[in-house]
């Protein structure tokens, strides 16, 4: 059992992934709807943990913000000695293309691409010539074992194989970390299993950094550690 994820113990040196107090309210008129409140904890590099909780207890709101794609209303989130919470909106792009893969529930491809065009989309926002961009796709398609789909659309894509270009686009830049939505959650039984196994070995033999969200039980215990929202408030 990985003893990385500590949460408000281990020191921000050993940290790859610093959570500090993040709090999230969200206002209906002048009704404060609280999401996260207090959240706290680290992440070593090549970590994988699990973020459960029920639906609505801002699991979701956690990776955004960790992403930079969401601001929480108080508190800290450094990833890799960036702090992601002050940045500039032009600075966040720059480094989410660098520092984030992310993999989304419904998979989020864009039709008109094929899988390999797919992949190669967040390469675009890099300098990275013709060439590097074909060799880096190649390697990620590879990886997820897609090869010979490359030239498919979407529509000739199952389900489960359209979730492996997700995440083929997710690691194509080698990102710092993994950030998955429920990624499983849109799929069935094996396919699902597949896609676990797929994560477990980007961990264990890439020894990518991932963060999961799921409300699974069962792909939970793919993870090192498992941490629990409920309300907001996070348990171990």
């Amino acid at each position: 059992m990985s003893h990385a994820v500590e949460t408000g113990l281990a020191g921000q040196s050993e940290a790859l992934v610093t959570v500090r107090d993040v709090t999230k309210i969200y206002f209906r008129g002048s009704e404060e709807l609280p999401v996260l409140t207090n959240v706290n904890f680290s992440m070593a590099s090549g970590e994988f943990l699990a973020l459960m909780g029920p639906s609505g207890s801002g699991k979701t709101t956690m990776l955004n913000i960790m992403a930079g794609l969401d601001t929480p209303s108080s508190g800290t989130v450094k990833v890799d000695g960036a702090e992601v919470t002050t940045m500039s909106a032009r600075k966040l792009a720059t480094w989410r293309s660098r520092h984030i893969g992310f993999v989304f529930q419904f998979y989020n491809l864009l039709p008109v691409l094929t899988a390999f065009q797919n992949v190669e989309l967040p390469l675009l926002l890099t300098r990275l010539s013709k060439r590097e961009r074909r060799e880096h796709v190649n390697t990620a398609l590879d990886v997820v074992g897609l090869n010979d789909r490359a030239t498919h659309y979407p529509r000739q894509l199952s389900g489960g194989e359209s979730q492996r270009v997700g995440i083929a686009r997710a690691i194509v830049s080698d990102p710092t970390i993994v950030l998955a939505d429920e990624p499983t959650g849109d799929l069935d039984a094996k396919s699902a299993d597949e896609i676990l196994t797929l994560l477990q070995r980007l961990n264990s033999e890439f020894s990518k950094t991932i963060m999961m969200v799921t409300h699974d039980a069962h792909a939970a215990e793919r993870a090192h550690e498992v941490m629990h929202l409920d309300k907001g408030v996070l348990h171990r």
